[in-house]
């Protein structure tokens, strides 16, 4: 059985955590499908989008309890080999070339919460609940703190982390882990109009966009002007680019819409 489900429609590419009956939760297997699958789609030039979502009651409710009760047998090795998997599934997601739009119900506890941090654009079901439930257990949100701190700032954050309290959909919007909150019903059309919204834009300018904007707060600021004026000499100059201008100036539709 596969953990994860992928699909593909018009350009988009649908991916599914499949373990329904566990809340979809994580174990050493699924973590190497997630990222064997963003790895793959990342290289991908014709998809304008990536749909993250998890199947049944829950979006993902964080590691599994069989793979929790091998960890306590883990020598302190192991646990850094373990962590590192999971950073590098995080990594995959993060650093995708393609938008990453997460769609999030029910729970998201744990580990599911570095998914969240990861995508480029979360929708929310209203009632969700989310909680980085580490310290209960005496651990540390570690591995996913790198990502959940690059969307949050660890004011809005840190005592959620630092409390492992349940907390709402309208507080993970309010912290920037989410960005639209929606009843269940309209949670798929909510997902249509982001969809509509990647395929109004210039795919390749998204990518270009979606690389810089992850660079910037890591550079001085010398490196950041030379960036972002290579970035945008080498848009400008791009067939993407100049179509883009010439359909503005001649008030028409860009190519990478009328051929929609």
């Amino acid at each position: 059985m596969k953990f994860v489900q992928l699909t593909e429609e018009k350009s988009i590419a649908f991916v599914s955590l499949n373990r329904p009956e566990l809340r979809n939760a994580f174990n050493p297997e699924m973590i190497a499908e997630i990222q064997g699958t963003f790895k793959q789609l990342s290289t991908r030039q014709d998809l304008r989008a990536i749909v993250l979502k998890g199947e049944g009651k829950a979006f993902c409710a964080g590691g599994d309890l069989n793979w929790m009760k091998d960890m306590v047998k883990y020598t302190s090795e192991e646990n850094k080999e373990d962590a590192n998997r999971l950073f590098e599934m995080f990594e995959a997601i993060y650093h995708c070339h393609v938008p990453v739009i997460g769609v999030v119900h029910g729970a998201v506890f744990g580990g599911a919460l570095g998914l969240v941090a990861c995508c480029d654009y979360v929708i929310c079901e209203d009632k969700t609940q989310f909680c980085f439930s580490e310290v209960k257990l005496g651990i540390a949100p570690a591995v996913i703190s790198a990502f959940v701190l690059k969307k949050c700032s660890l004011g809005k954050i840190g005592h959620l982390m630092l409390t492992a309290q349940v907390f709402t959909a309208k507080e993970a919007k309010s912290a920037g882990l989410a960005h639209e909150i929606c009843d269940e019903e309209a949670l798929q059309d909510r997902v249509e109009v982001a969809l509509s919204w990647m395929r109004e834009v210039g795919p390749e300018a998204i990518r270009a966009t979606k690389s810089l904007i992850h660079r910037l707060p890591d550079l001085e600021w010398i490196q950041a002007k030379e960036e972002s004026a290579e970035t945008i000499s080498e848009r400008r100059v791009s067939a993407e680019g100049q179509e883009g201008l010439k359909s503005f100036l001649e008030k028409r539709k860009p190519k990478w819409r009328s051929a929609e």
